[in-house]
């Protein structure tokens, strides 16, 4: 008689899932070291809880997606959902993703970046922590392929403004698509911020954008 399944808890996931630290990166960047093979590179900066990386993951198995998350505690929630879902092709990164660009991804070696909802750091004096800012999107740029996309949203007008307009500054882009619509327009896969936002009738500011050269 065969045994029923032992079901394992979310909590026990996450009580034993681990987000990889730059130390367990490669010096030289190889991806067959992180996931056996060479398939296209995806990059999320800042995975929150991880629905989109785990969704976006599940429906492109063909692709491979570097999720990079600054906070412990999220790192770690997003490396036990890619456990629980058996997702070979995603791995998260508990780090800063400006250092992950700058000093451990090679020129041309993302497919896409995905940028959701980053911490808008309210107060004027800590602008300059923002990650979506010129020095980051020139590295970005650097890292996509030649028609390579940059998604970039938030439910932060003045930020998003910002946001265009440090993007405007770096050469090589062009402005696809840029939505800011309460309605249940799909512009790819949902976010916890996403959810939450357009669930108190509040307005999601996307654009898209593909490197040109």
């Amino acid at each position: 008689m065969r045994k029923r399944a032992h079901k394992i808890s979310f909590d026990t996931f996450l009580e034993n899932a681990t987000a990889l630290s730059l130390s367990d990166l490669p010096n030289t960047w190889n991806q067959t070291v992180l996931f056996g093979n060479d398939a296209p590179l995806e990059l999320e900066i800042g995975s929150g809880r991880g629905l989109f990386i785990t969704q976006a993951a599940t429906a492109t198995p063909h692709h491979h997606f570097l999720g990079i998350e600054i906070s412990k505690k999220y790192a770690a929630h997003c490396a036990a959902l890619i456990a629980q879902n058996l997702l070979s092709n995603a791995v998260m990164v508990c780090a800063d993703a400006h250092i992950v660009l700058k000093n451990y991804l090679p020129d041309e070696s993302l497919t896409a970046v995905h940028i959701y909802f980053p911490d808008p750091w309210w107060k004027r004096r800590h602008r300059k922590r923002r990650i979506v800012c010129e020095p980051v999107i020139e590295l970005v740029h650097q890292r996509l392929v030649v028609g390579g996309k940059l998604h970039f949203w938030t439910d932060v007008e003045e930020y998003f403004l910002a946001g265009l307009k440090s993007i405007a500054t770096v050469s090589g882009f062009d402005r696809l698509s840029e939505v800011s619509e309460n309605t249940d327009y799909d512009f790819g896969y949902r976010t916890h911020f996403e959810r939450r936002t357009l669930g108190h009738s509040e307005t999601v500011y996307r654009s898209l954008f593909v490197k040109n050269k």
